[in-house]
């Protein structure tokens, strides 16, 4: 997956939007945020894959390093398909950010079942990697009617599930066939002032977190587990010496049960 580096005009809004963002002077570090883009939508002309690239726009011209995943081609969730070229991408992507954007379509009240199953396949943990905890996460949805916040409210449970660091600020376009312009651009409105909201506070927050990155992937829990067995161990394992009988039952001998003695 390759990174996102678009090609931008003098008067492209994006740019001018970048140069009254506060948080210009962060990009003094020498290593570029590493930020991945999901969106929840197959279809050609969606909208949650045109608000995804706004972002990617915003973002790189703060100084990120962006990659956006196209979910087309993802099988669904199987325990099958984990060698599947696509699951790999996605996998990798995760592990290889620091932070992310999330955007889903609301349908039936709900995100999309084509967002969920990207979630779906990045596991909680990899061996000792764990491809999304202490990232920096901002959440934003479409809607096809009035304005909702079913599929944040959804996506910001996800985020604290997956161990995110959810910034408070968020995003939901209302009828977003209204909010889009000819090119798939953001009309010029309070939702695109908004989206600029989001994608500053994203960038302020990680760049917040990235000193202190090590330690927030540190968990006891965890380090008591490396401690006693050398390393993390995968569910499967786990629930395998679950089965297996401590070395002190092993040891034991079994005692008889003392039958009673009749009288005489």
């Amino acid at each position: 997956m390759a990174s996102y580096k678009p090609i931008l005009s003098a008067d492209d809004w994006t740019r001018q939007a970048v140069e009254l963002i506060d948080a210009r002077h962060l990009h003094t570090q020498e290593e570029q945020p590493r930020i991945l883009i999901l969106y929840g939508s197959l279809r050609k002309e969606s909208y949650s894959k045109k608000l995804a690239y706004e972002f990617a726009r915003l973002l790189s011209g703060l100084g990120s390093d962006v990659r956006i995943f196209d979910p087309m081609g993802l099988p669904i969730k199987n325990d099958d398909d984990t060698d599947h070229p696509k699951v790999q991408e996605l996998r990798n992507a995760a592990i290889w950010s620091e932070g992310m954007v999330w955007v889903s379509p609301e349908q039936h009240g709900s995100m999309t079942a084509v967002f969920k199953n990207q979630i779906d396949w990045i596991p909680l943990s990899l061996g000792s990697v764990r491809p999304t905890q202490g990232r920096a996460l901002a959440l934003a949805q479409v809607n096809g009617g009035s304005q909702s916040f079913n599929s944040v409210n959804q996506l910001r449970i996800l985020g604290r599930w997956m161990r995110c660091f959810t910034i408070p600020n968020q995003s939901s376009i209302p009828k977003a066939w209204t909010q889009f312009d000819g090119d798939g651009r953001l009309k010029d409105t309070g939702f695109r002032e908004r989206v600029v909201d989001v994608a500053e506070e994203l960038y302020k927050v990680l760049h917040m977190l990235r000193p202190h990155r090590e330690s927030l992937d540190s968990r006891y829990s965890e380090r008591v587990e490396k401690a006693k067995q050398g390393r993390l161990l995968s569910q499967a394992e786990k629930e395998a010496q679950k089965q297996q009988p401590s070395t002190k039952e092993a040891n034991e001998p079994e005692l008889m049960e003392a039958k009673p003695t009749s009288a005489s």
